[in-house]
């Protein structure tokens, strides 16, 4: 385990992988930034008109629903579907879905249509999709943040895996990656890290630069939560506050001590299956 993710994060550094974004407003300097403090080059456009042209240079592409616009969803479908037709990878970030119907429609729409490789969101995200799916037990988000523990998604992960074909990555104290089958833990971070904007949706962005060069979709999207949470936790360290830790946090990711990102993956023994 420890050296395959180890040679997640070699690859990244050799290929610098272009990871496009479709994302929202509010983070594309921040999810860009981290992508480059990563060792990954980040790409953000939206217009569909382009969408043909760009998925031909795409190494892997991101959706985020954070700022919904009836145009961008557009393009999210056309992108999505593009790539995997040219066999790429796209990762999903669903958030807020739970906050509003027209989101958790969305995420589900996009999770059906498009097919992603990686679900990435945080607890209470999936366990809205989830409820969702089963029209019962319906889970209330507080905005974008969640009121959930991750392990108290793993049910509903597990859920989503296995309708969608998918890898679910769930964020929370300590990060839970399912196939469905195989459970991972990734432990480390700050608490900072909720404090800070864009910290999600970074980690959603750094996940597609890790999909982009390793074929094993639950490696891959735990290496990218290992990586974040090793930065987070070192920035966290030294940071004064939110202020100071995102500058802290960049550098952190750019100075990353792989061996240490790699000791913070586990297998989740007590859910084998």
């Amino acid at each position: 385990m420890k050296q395959q993710i180890t040679d997640a994060i070699r690859a990244v550094y050799e290929n610098v992988p272009l990871v496009h974004s479709i994302t929202n407003f509010v983070v594309m300097q921040v999810s860009a930034n981290a992508l480059l403090a990563a060792h990954a080059s980040p790409l953000m456009a939206h217009a569909a008109e382009e969408m043909d042209d760009l998925t031909n240079i795409d190494s892997a592409l991101v959706l985020n629903i954070g700022t919904l616009d009836p145009s961008w969803l557009d393009s999210m479908e056309l992108a999505g579907t593009l790539m995997k037709k040219k066999g790429k990878p796209v990762v999903l970030d669903p958030v807020g879905a739970g906050a509003s119907g027209l989101r958790t429609r969305s995420a589900l729409r996009l999770l059906d249509l498009v097919r992603p490789d990686i679900l990435r969101g945080n607890a209470s995200e999936i366990m809205a999709l989830a409820a969702e799916i089963r029209s019962a037990d319906k889970v209330a988000t507080k905005g974008v943040d969640s009121r959930n523990s991750s392990d108290e998604a793993l049910d509903a992960a597990h859920e989503l895996a296995r309708r969608f074909g998918c890898v679910v990555s769930v964020s929370g104290s300590r990060d839970l990656i399912t196939d469905g089958s195989a459970d991972l833990v990734v432990e480390g971070g700050s608490p900072l890290m909720p404090l800070v904007t864009g910290m999600g949706c970074s980690a959603s962005a750094v996940t597609g630069a890790y999909a982009a060069v390793c074929k094993d979709r639950l490696i891959a999207a735990a290496a990218a939560m290992a990586v974040m949470a090793s930065a987070g936790e070192k920035a966290g360290a030294r940071a004064k506050g939110p202020g100071s830790f995102l500058p802290a946090f960049l550098d952190e990711l750019y100075l990353l001590d792989p061996e240490d990102a790699a000791s913070r993956v586990h297998r989740l023994e007590s859910s084998a299956r």
